[in-house]
């Protein structure tokens, strides 16, 4: 009969055959964690697993169903990297993982689940790595994309186990990959049926220890030096985990130790890095909710309109289990979308995000017609038809007609105002709005848009079938352009206005790719489309005025039916996955400033022309753009057309990408200075109105108010 000892976190249990078993299993969670209580109780396991000299072999396993250990524990970082008290905590997991990379006895990681990184960590400090091939156990270390390194010893280790151009890839790209891609990698050296895993563990230990820590050689390769250096994003930990590779391997490995401790004490210190983490919590938060009762399962739904936003909304939700009813007027239309179905699936299992198998499930849960169809026993309809508020009415008014009593019709209209689809049906209190982003399949968001008609049940059970399909959704109240069009259109507008002043594509777009947005803005457009931003805009400007203004170079574009990249031509040209600059655009620009002929004329310094705006330097540009997001995520605090200064920026950086490391348009603004934001929009103002401060951002810049507490 094997011994077991249990303590809190961690389970010991030694059989006959001397194989002592380690098994982490945190006490009422479903996930194992590492903070100092669960550090100190290995570390006291060690001390008795080093002094019995009976033991042939050390085995770290987890009880869990579906995790090995998911890495540090994050709120302990935060706290600890805004309080000093970091580096005490590093160099103590990093003491005690050296312990079990020092013992004399050979050592198995038996990993099933998920596997992250000071939980990946603490297997490369074991001799051999054995995993599930279960779909749950995913691999890897992603400390990069909350602006951490992994300081635990993968930089130091990894690189010797893989090598370091291999290491580097995998610490700079931060992916969790899965059994059979971390064995192609060599971050673990066996995969197992879970039935056996422990089994193979035990007969893996007869290989005994390797003949040198990790395996390879502690040099470095010829080109280590010379690894390649990733695209800058504002987000320095790849950089700096690329540092630690290249000195670490001219190094002892207490010494490359010692330098991902530095590494990772200086990035926990930086604005973008307490941003990055923040958000890892504020995914959760939304993730869960706050609801204590679990809501009816929704396995039936309905999609009226086959478009781009219909078909992906349509495809989304069949690949949940929920079974569609896709209805469009138009045969044609019908054949587009479920082209655009087929191709999503097939993409998604070309990327292996699904089994060939479950792409087929997903596409027969849909059934598309041009017919009327019964509706009184779908739980959802969804209507993602034109941005034509005469004709939503007109479906609504049908809807309402056809929907059972229980049904909850929403709409994914982006601006549109849902209370006036409410008041054409007979149940306003079951309307809301429903506001999927452009790709459905990759976008996390959903605006949840609730009316002054929406009951707290559509509310609630609405929200529930966002976070059911795997979005992420934020509740804002119904007002022109909701949260994310309202706060990006003043950006994307202004900057289009600043190419038709003379600015050139490139300059604006790289300017804020500089600054840390993902698309620049003008390129972003021909992604919207030059059609739905000219519509959108429109809808805007009759409610907040010059600053939603659409300028003339949106209109010619149109009137050309260069519409961005749907049309292969806006403000760039587009062949395949490559951009060029548009030569007729430009042209058209020269004729507006009076050069018909297209010649280059002289070439003008900078500081000689008469429009400020042509002499703006890179900074000057980004600020300029970003401070209208600024500006009007402000205002829609102040409408509480969102609830929290949190909804505002997270909708923010799921919506549009806003830079995460800068922690969302008002935590910038706290950080960057509010009365340094609001002296420069002031400053702006001089030239054109659209910049004027409100009220709001100016008072709580006199009084030194911030938008968050901590």
């Amino acid at each position: 009969m094997p011994a077991t000892l249990s303590s809190a976190m961690i389970r010991r249990e030694i059989g006959d055959d001397h194989i002592c078993l380690l098994i982490f299993d945190r006490p009422e969670s479903g996930a194992n964690i590492f903070d100092a209580a669960t550090l100190n109780e290995l570390n006291e396991h060690l001390d008795f697993v080093e002094n019995d000299t009976s033991l042939r072999g050390l085995i770290i396993t987890s009880a869990k169903k579906s995790i090995f250990i998911a890495g540090a524990d994050l709120k302990t970082l935060l706290r600890q990297a805004q309080t000093s008290k970091m580096r005490d905590f590093i160099a103590d997991g990093q003491r005690i993982l050296n312990r079990i990379a020092a013992l004399k006895i050979p050592t198995v990681a038996a990993i099933h689940g998920a596997c992250a990184g000071g939980g990946y960590e603490v297997t490369l400090a074991c001799d051999w790595r054995i995993a599930t091939d279960d779909p749950a156990t995913r691999i890897g270390l992603p400390e990069t994309t909350l602006g951490l390194i992994p300081a635990w010893g993968g930089c130091t280790r990894l690189p010797r186990l893989i090598g370091p151009e291999r290491a580097a890839e995998v610490i700079s790209k931060g992916k969790l990959y899965s059994a059979q891609d971390a064995l192609k990698l060599g971050l673990i050296d066996e995969i197992a049926p879970r039935d056996r895993l422990v089994d193979l563990a035990r007969k893996k230990l007869r290989s005994e220890k390797r003949k040198m820590e990790g395996g390879a050689p502690a040099t470095p390769s010829a080109d280590s030096r010379e690894l390649a250096s990733p695209i800058m994003t504002g987000n320095p930990a790849s950089a700096r985990a690329l540092d630690v590779i290249r000195g670490g391997l001219a190094s002892s490995t207490d010494q490359s130790l010692a330098l991902e401790l530095n590494a990772v004490v200086d990035l926990g210190k930086s604005e973008s890095t307490q941003n990055l983490i923040r958000n890892f919590f504020l995914a959760e938060k939304y993730k869960k909710g706050t609801s204590k009762t679990p809501a009816e399962k929704v396995v039936h739904a309905a999609v009226i309109g086959a478009g781009v936003m219909g078909s992906g909304i349509a495809q989304w939700l069949s690949s949940r289990a929920v079974t569609v009813i896709l209805r469009d007027i138009a045969r044609e239309q019908i054949d587009r979308g479920l082209a655009n179905i087929e191709k999503t699936y097939a993409d998604a299992v070309k990327r292996g995000l699904m089994s060939e198998e479950k792409a087929k499930e997903g596409r027969a849960r849909i059934v598309a017609s041009t017919a009327p169809m019964e509706l009184r026993d779908v739980q959802f309809v969804i209507e993602a038809a034109s941005e034509k508020i005469e004709i939503k009415k007109e479906i609504f008014r049908e809807l309402a007609m056809q929907a059972g009593p229980k049904t909850i019709i929403a709409t994914n209209t982006s601006a549109l105002p849902i209370s006036e689809l409410a008041d054409v049906t007979v149940l306003p209190e079951h309307v809301i709005g429903l506001h999927f982003f452009n790709p459905v399949s990759r976008m996390k968001l959903v605006e949840v848009v609730v009316t002054k008609q929406t009951s707290d049940e559509t509310r609630v059970r609405t929200l529930a079938f966002a976070r059911q399909i795997g979005k992420l959704p934020v509740v804002v109240r119904d007002s022109p352009g909701f949260l994310v069009n309202r706060v990006l259109f003043p950006y994307l507008l202004d900057a289009a206005e600043l190419f038709e002043s003379g600015l050139d594509a490139a300059k604006i777009d790289n300017a804020l790719l500089q600054w840390g947005v993902p698309m620049g803005p003008l390129r972003l457009i021909d992604e919207i489309g030059i059609d739905i931003t000219i519509d959108i805009g429109n809808t805007l400007e009759k409610a907040y005025g010059r600053r939603d203004h659409v300028p003339a170079v949106l209109l010619w574009l149109r009137d050309g039916q260069m519409l961005g990249r749907k049309s292969k031509a806006g403000f760039y040209k587009y062949e395949g996955k490559t951009q060029s600059a548009n030569d007729s655009l430009t042209q058209w620009r020269r004729g507006l400033y009076g050069d018909p002929e297209g010649a280059e004329g002289p070439v003008i310094p900078p500081d000689w022309h008469r429009d400020p705006r042509l002499r703006l330097n890179d900074s000057e540009l980004a600020h300029r753009l970003v401070f209208l997001m600024v500006y009007e995520a402000a205002r829609c605090l102040e409408e509480k057309v969102v609830d929290s200064p949190e909804d505002a920026d997270y909708g923010m950086i799921l919506g549009t990408g806003f830079a995460p490391f800068r922690g969302g348009p008002l935590r910038f603004a706290e950080h960057f200075g509010l009365k340094k934001i609001v002296d420069e929009l002031g400053r702006l103002a001089e030239t054109d109105d659209k910049f004027a401060p409100c009220e709001f951002l100016k008072s709580r810049a006199r009084n030194g108010t911030k938008f968050y507490e901590n």
